[in-house]
């Protein structure tokens, strides 16, 4: 590996550009070569993520860098395939997209997609030449179900989830203005949210031919970040089996821990963590989950998957402490 891995960023403006900004200026191994927003571009970085004055001089740029070791898309659903077929990128680089374009097996050009949620396929993340980070409630949502689906144990799955305004991203819309958040609950996207199809993908391959419907209905909550699901299946397996299965399959991913005490969202929230509980009644298994959307569910993720690519430590800049006290 370098000395320092050289990072550039498409995209960066938005909630998951600033997460992977903030990330990558205090990253041991990586230096931020260049942050692109074609909405800023020639403005302070640290005017748009105000957080961040003192920590960085940069400035946002119109263009990009083509030596660098590792791109991260940070656009919009449906534009990173777009501006990787209009820019020619050095093969060399290696692309971490953020969007949704190609986590059910799409390609751009000659470049492939590894699926990036190391909880499933870490081994493929290290010789991957791109990865697509895989969705927030995907990702909240596969690490309650994984362990089940490996041992063939999955059955039909009813699962609820609630999200703060941050999974809408920063442009402003009507359902994340103050006023009609602040003390507000609402569901959306009801059994037809995105990441049904990533989720499905990723649990047939653990389970092979798991054809069962996934009932999935999201809230938005009246909160900034974090996700917090709750998903119902039939299990015959006790309470203590199922710990220990859990935590068997578990035991050597750093970020995603199983606890027999009731979890909270403010847990995760700041950092890459998944929280997984589990309760039972009769033969009903309940799986609870919590991620930060904007970490786990996004940047910090997409920086475990940069460390894993280069085959440095899985956790290195992601240290992170929660708001929980």
């Amino acid at each position: 590996m370098k000395e320092k891995i050289k990072v550039g960023i498409i995209g960066a403006a938005g909630y998951t550009g600033g997460e992977t900004i903030r990330l990558l200026l205090r990253h041991p191994h990586a230096e931020l070569v260049f942050a692109q927003s074609r909405s800023q571009a020639g403005k302070p970085i640290a005017n748009t993520h105000t957080d961040l004055i003192g920590d960085t001089d940069l400035k946002f740029s119109e263009g990009f860098n083509y030596e660098v070791d590792v791109l991260f898309l940070c656009l919009s659903h449906g534009e990173s395939k777009k501006w990787l077929v209009e820019n020619k990128i050095n093969p060399s680089t290696r692309i971490i997209d953020l969007g949704n374009d190609f986590r059910l097996g799409d390609k751009a050009g000659d470049r492939e997609f590894v699926y990036g949620l190391p909880e499933f396929q870490r081994e493929q993340i290290k010789h991957a030449k791109n990865i697509a980070n895989p969705g927030c409630f995907a990702t909240a949502i596969q690490v309650g179900l994984l362990p089940l689906a490996q041992k063939n144990l999955l059955s039909e799955v009813y699962t609820t989830g609630i999200t703060g305004s941050t999974g809408a991203g920063q442009k402003l819309q009507d359902t994340t203005h103050f006023t009609w958040r602040t003390n507000n609950i609402s569901a959306y996207k009801t059994l037809t949210h995105q990441h049904l199809g990533e989720i499905k993908r990723t649990l047939q391959s653990a389970q092979p031919g798991y054809n069962e419907s996934i009932n999935f209905v999201p809230w938005r909550g009246d909160f900034a970040r974090g996700i917090y699901v709750s998903s119902v299946v039939n299990c015959a397996l006790t309470l203590t089996e199922l710990y220990e299965l859990y935590k068997s399959y578990y035991q050597s991913h750093p970020f995603t821990h199983v606890s027999e005490s009731m979890i909270d969202l403010k847990l995760v929230v700041n950092t890459n963590k998944a929280l997984i509980h589990l309760e039972k009644v009769d033969d009903k298994l309940v799986i609870h989950s919590a991620i930060d959307n904007l970490l786990k569910g996004a940047s910090g993720q997409a920086i475990q998957n940069m460390n894993l690519l280069f085959g440095i430590d899985e956790t290195a800049g992601l240290q992170l402490k929660s708001i929980g006290y």
